[in-house]
């Protein structure tokens, strides 16, 4: 039992439970409800979906793995407390486990591949593979790289299925445009909430970072021009909610409108002015869990879509 544990811990398993629900909501919420109003069936049948959901959970089980090979040294600097490798399951294992979860992705993306229009699953689960090495074994370390890949990855979760969906040859214009619309969308609050998540946690870590020669944002810039940086892209997600918000309100829909407002854009301004005054790794670290139910909450919206009729 310690070693599944373990394992389980290694992975970060609740981090694989928001991807999947993300995928499915997406998918059951927004996706499926969009083909029903046009009468059509969606191209992704139940086990082309779960394949494709598995396929995302095993690339970021992988992605953990190599990620906590890379960072071992520094890890036993910033977070003693969750190192995993060498402490219960060798380098070795570690490894073998990381390979065999990304043939076993590319090979469920490969069976959905195989029944959907074009390549887009195969293709982005295998970018994501080879980005997430590459941000493990080099790019994490570098000034901004690391963080703009690493959101972008999280981002194409969502991205993937509106691609596949929406390429279906007989989805008539208007409901391809809608998934079209509603896949930008939750892919740019992705990003862009991935992207302020990333840059906080490395000013969570920049004394250990900072020891191993790393030139992260808060290393180059400093603690508070990285502030300033995370800032503005708060502000600019803000902004974005607020237009959408006007848009549905335009259009009769309120209880969307809402939902964002107590459970999205306020944690924002909080999380904002929290920002400006955190001093500490433990204060960073607040921040940085206080976005992760950002994330969640702007997940859940997905059940509104349908729900308030914003999809139909």
């Amino acid at each position: 039992m310690k070693s599944i544990s373990l394992f389980l811990r290694l992975i970060r398993w609740p981090n694989l439970v928001f991807i999947f629900l993300t995928q499915f909501l997406f998918e059951y919420s927004v996706v499926r409800p969009i083909a029903a109003q046009a009468g059509i069936t969606p191209a992704l049948q139940t086990n082309g979906f779960l394949l494709l959901g598995l396929a995302f959970v095993l690339v970021a089980a992988a992605g953990y793995i190599i990620n906590d090979y890379y960072d071992l040294a520094i890890d036993l600097v910033n977070k003693p407390d969750k190192v995993f490798i060498t402490r219960g399951m060798g380098k070795g294992v570690a490894m073998a486990w990381y390979i065999l979860m990304n043939i076993a992705a590319l090979a469920c993306a490969w069976y959905v591949n195989r029944h959907v229009p074009g390549n887009c699953a195969f293709l982005t689960v295998t970018v994501c593979i080879i980005a997430l090495y590459f941000y493990s074994a080099s790019l994490k370390k570098k000034f901004l790289a690391g963080n703009v890949l690493v959101a972008a990855v999280t981002a194409s979760s969502v991205m993937v299925l509106g691609c596949v969906e929406s390429s279906v040859a007989s989805l008539p214009a208007q409901p391809a445009q809608n998934i079209c619309l509603l896949t930008t969308l939750y892919t740019g609050f992705a990003f862009v909430i991935s992207l302020i998540r990333e840059v906080i946690k490395d000013m969570e870590d920049v004394e250990g970072d900072r020891q191993f020669g790393c030139r992260t944002m808060p290393i180059v810039w400093g603690i508070r021009g990285s502030s300033l940086f995370a800032a503005g892209w708060i502000i600019l997600l803000i902004l974005v909610l607020l237009f959408t918000q006007a848009w549905l309100l335009r259009h009769g829909h309120w209880l969307l409108p809402a939902y964002m407002l107590l459970l999205i854009i306020l944690p924002l301004i909080i999380i904002f002015k929290k920002l400006f005054e955190a001093g500490s790794a433990q204060d960073y670290h607040k921040l940085s869990s206080g976005i992760k139910l950002v994330m969640l909450a702007g997940i859940l919206s997905m059940l509104l879509v349908s729900f308030s009729g914003v999809a139909a």
